[in-house]
């Protein structure tokens, strides 16, 4: 049974199944949802908690033997499976399907996994924690989203904001759901119910962002200039490594040239987008960023992204003057600009 992780609360009121799996790579709604499970399961009479965490050394036979054994003071139990990586091997996938496959009246089962790749997802495990679990895959909260998830927060505590306040909060904890909590119950401690100026947010709240490179990438596409800027100062001064960074907008402006360079010859974008396996945000992304930027300047941007790369390898590079970090922002900005 599939579950949206918001509609957990409603769920848990009227009664619990034997076995949950959560997962996720959006750490605090994931863990707020396990802790959610795990007072549920207290409630119920589930007194006992045997935590397992997979790790290199993890034997699966603690598994099986959990669901067998009896509490020691004959209370029910809440074995509690944690898998960090989400790849259990070939042993661990074999251990997973016989151990849901006679699940113990006696135990409540809680299994936590991060988001799952195309390829895990169509594991035969997998499919056999689908069909014998409350499964809740918990998506990211993207950038777009995070204003309002922010004002939910807020309003949670008896306080709100404005929209400019809403969105310097999510600049500031950009890519960082654990840091925009943090920052939320920090304005509940400092001012009371009601609506909270820009100047109380703005004294209070860190810059906690953490920047992602790919998130970078998702920036240039929209033609979000402030953002892509914001981004890329972030990058530098975090200290990621420029290599990298160069790597992750140069990928992306060579799937931009065969998208538009097969849209040329009369293919369609949605099946180019499937054959170069493009999917989720970012495919909503491709099309707006395709209209905006012409053949030619991705053609160009290429050029420029192999000078940067000289540059970052310290050979002369004479399109550009200054340093690799400026070079590599007015190259996304050429692309962010169209």
């Amino acid at each position: 049974m599939q579950l949206r992780f918001d509609a957990i609360d409603a769920h848990l009121s009227k009664s619990l199944a034997s076995l949950y799996v959560i997962t996720s790579d959006e750490h605090l709604l994931a863990l707020e949802t396990a802790d959610k499970i795990r007072r549920a399961a207290k409630a119920q009479g589930f007194l006992e908690r045997e935590i397992l965490t997979v790790e290199r050394s993890f034997k699966w036979g603690a598994l099986l033997a959990a669901n067998q054994s009896q509490s020691l003071f004959g209370d029910k139990k809440l074995v509690d499976l944690r898998i960090p990586t989400g790849k259990p091997g070939k042993d661990g996938g074999a251990a997973l399907q016989e151990y849901v496959s006679d699940l113990s009246p006696d135990n409540l089962t809680l299994i936590t996994l991060p988001k799952l790749d195309w390829a895990t997802q169509k594991a035969a495990w997998v499919t056999s924690l689908q069909q014998a679990a409350v499964y809740i895959d918990i998506p990211l909260v993207e950038r777009a989203q995070l204003p309002n998830w922010i004002s939910l927060r807020l309003s949670m505590q008896g306080q709100s904001a404005d929209r400019q306040s809403l969105d310097f909060i999510a600049d500031r904890v950009e890519g960082n759901l654990l840091a925009a909590h943090q920052e939320i119950q920090k304005l509940a401690l400092l001012h009371p119910a009601g609506k909270l100026s820009f100047e109380q947010i703005h004294d209070a709240v860190l810059n906690v962002a953490r920047y992602d490179v790919f998130k970078l990438n998702e920036a240039m596409l929209a033609g979000n200039v402030s953002r892509l800027v914001r981004m890329l100062e972030g990058l530098k001064g975090e200290g990621e490594a420029l290599p990298l960074v160069l790597w992750a907008v140069a990928e992306e402006l060579r799937t931009l040239l065969k998208l538009k360079s097969g849209m040329s010859q009369g293919k369609s974008l949605g099946m180019l987008l499937k054959e170069y396996r493009i999917w989720g945000p970012r495919e909503k992304l491709m099309e707006p960023a395709l209209r905006r930027v012409s053949l030619a300047t991705l053609e160009t941007a290429l050029q420029e992204a192999a000078q940067v790369d000289k540059m970052v390898k310290g050979l002369r590079a004479k399109a550009f003057a200054g340093d690799a970090w400026d070079a590599l922002l007015q190259l996304g900005l050429r692309v962010a600009r169209g």
